[in-house]
């Protein structure tokens, strides 16, 4: 069984802004080397579905197509230098940041087959890349701190032994602040969204569906509700309805049987606001797995682009 998720670390609480509470987003920046007179290209942003643990030893259809889209964006962003991350099973009290130079991957998960256990993610930390990650975040008006000690958690690593399995990319893990709804989340993610421009990818790791109970019960065939969900998740992503999305919960149908609770789906909100308004989902995957986690997973960005 999946275990709960890690303990939020003892400090006070600190408040997230969301967009209605004034938060800004930062601005993207010119490189050094680069010329001021055009924006420079900006990296996509990424939202995977991590789906069960397993998806590490069993990755479907999705794992291959997230690997080819990987390798796709190293093609079209040879100067890639960084993955900012955030994932369910990082929940703290307030927004916190992965600071540490060798975080190790922890197997934060129980009774699922020993081979998963043997199963190492070997990549850097980046506390530069951390301190970048804070400085966006305190500009915004954000309060975060860093934690040189947090260690890979599967929310992480299973996707991106998918995404790159070379894991010669560093990576900085973000974490989901404890109570934050839709629009805090997507606040922080704004906060990052100049980053892209200076060649970082940042992904939220959470699930399209994700109801443990149906998953744990056994059921194979794809449930009519998990589609009927997603699709509509697609359809306000395409028309880029950031508000109908914000307020999914009463407005997307079957939203509460297939989010009992919605700290799995939180993740998408940072894909979107690191994305920035007008961003086009591009689809990598619409699998359907143990019939109750659908697996979709999708880059966003300019739609001249997503084109």
């Amino acid at each position: 069984m999946i275990s709960p998720d890690s303990p939020a670390a003892p400090h006070s609480p600190s408040p997230v802004a969301s967009p209605g509470d004034g938060a800004s987003a930062a601005l993207p920046s010119v490189r050094p080397g680069t010329s001021g007179d055009a924006a420079p290209a900006e990296v996509p942003a990424l939202f995977v579905s991590h789906g069960s643990p397993m998806f590490a030893l069993e990755p479907g259809a999705t794992g291959p197509a997230l690997r080819a889209w990987a390798d796709g964006l190293r093609a079209r962003f040879p100067a890639l230098r960084g993955i900012v991350v955030m994932s369910p099973h990082w929940m703290a009290r307030g927004v916190q940041v992965m600071a540490g130079p060798r975080p190790a991957t922890w197997h934060d998960f129980g009774g699922f087959p020993e081979p998963l256990y043997a199963l190492r993610y070997p990549a850097a930390g980046s506390p530069g890349l951390a301190a970048e990650v804070l400085t966006e975040l305190h500009k915004a008006g954000i309060p975060a701190q860093g934690d040189a000690q947090r260690p890979f958690d599967h929310g992480a690593w299973v996707p991106l032994m998918h995404l790159f399995p070379q894991a010669d990319l560093p990576v900085v893990q973000v974490a989901l602040p404890a109570g934050a709804g839709p629009r805090e989340v997507y606040a922080v993610g704004a906060a990052l969204r100049g980053l892209r421009a200076q060649n970082v990818l940042v992904v939220g790791s959470g699930s399209m569906t994700h109801n443990l109970s149906e998953f744990f019960g056994g059921t194979r065939g794809a449930q009519p509700y998990v589609t009927e969900f997603a699709r509509w998740i697609e359809g306000a992503l395409q028309r880029r309805d950031t508000e109908a999305l914000l307020d999914y919960r009463s407005r997307a149908p079957h939203a509460v049987r297939a989010h009992p609770g919605d700290d799995h789906f939180l993740p998408l909100f940072f894909a979107l606001g690191a994305a920035g308004e007008g961003a086009a989902a591009h689809y990598l995957s619409r699998e359907v797995m143990h019939g109750s986690l659908a697996m979709d997973s999708f880059a966003l960005e300019p739609v001249s682009e997503a084109a």
